[in-house]
């Protein structure tokens, strides 16, 4: 099977910042035709955390979207710092932004949230039998209120439409289709 990959003729950059990154490609498809302006955002890997406490609920964090205009409920997510592996990321995350830790971890999904214009991966864990060992430790502006909710209200939450983001969705879902 051909792979389809296509052939970067030039790149240049057009903004290098810590949290945007764009660059203009000019590429070469397989059948030779050009496309002199392909945009790829460049992102930091990602993580996020499904967490489920010692008693069986969810823990989830509720934050302001500046984007969106909105305040909505997500799981915890983040991202890898340089040098650090994923696994590490999420557990430091999940700490930093709810104060939970513990339990046992496993990736469930590897995920994009836009293959054809950003360049980074998402991995989704689940952490079991977590607890409170810490307060937050949040990022200088980060403005985050941690709620636990039983699995089932979190269910009705989805079918609600109250995730709006398809990085949080994904390993909701995951979790609660039985993997």
């Amino acid at each position: 099977m051909n792979d389809m990959k296509w052939k970067i003729l030039s790149s240049e950059y057009l903004i290098k910042r810590p949290w945007l990154t764009a660059r203009r490609d000019v590429v070469e498809l397989p059948d030779g035709r050009v496309n002199p302006e392909y945009y790829v955002l460049e992102y930091p890997t990602w993580i996020n955390v499904t967490a489920i406490t010692e008693d069986g609920d969810m823990v989830l964090v509720r934050q302001y979207r500046h984007a969106l205009g909105q305040t909505n409920f997500e799981i915890v997510a983040g991202v890898v710092e340089q040098g650090e592996e994923p696994l590490e990321a999420a557990k430091r995350e999940l700490l930093e932004e709810a104060g939970y830790g513990g339990g046992q971890w496993r990736e469930i999904a590897q995920i994009s949230a836009n293959p054809s214009t950003t360049n980074n991966i998402t991995h989704c864990f689940l952490a079991t039998g977590v607890k409170k060992i810490s307060q937050q430790h949040l990022d200088a502006t980060e403005d985050i209120e941690v709620y636990l909710f039983p699995q089932e209200e979190v269910k009705a939450m989805i079918s609600r439409g109250e995730f709006v983001q398809s990085l949080m969705l994904v390993p909701l879902l995951k979790y609660f289709s039985g993997m």
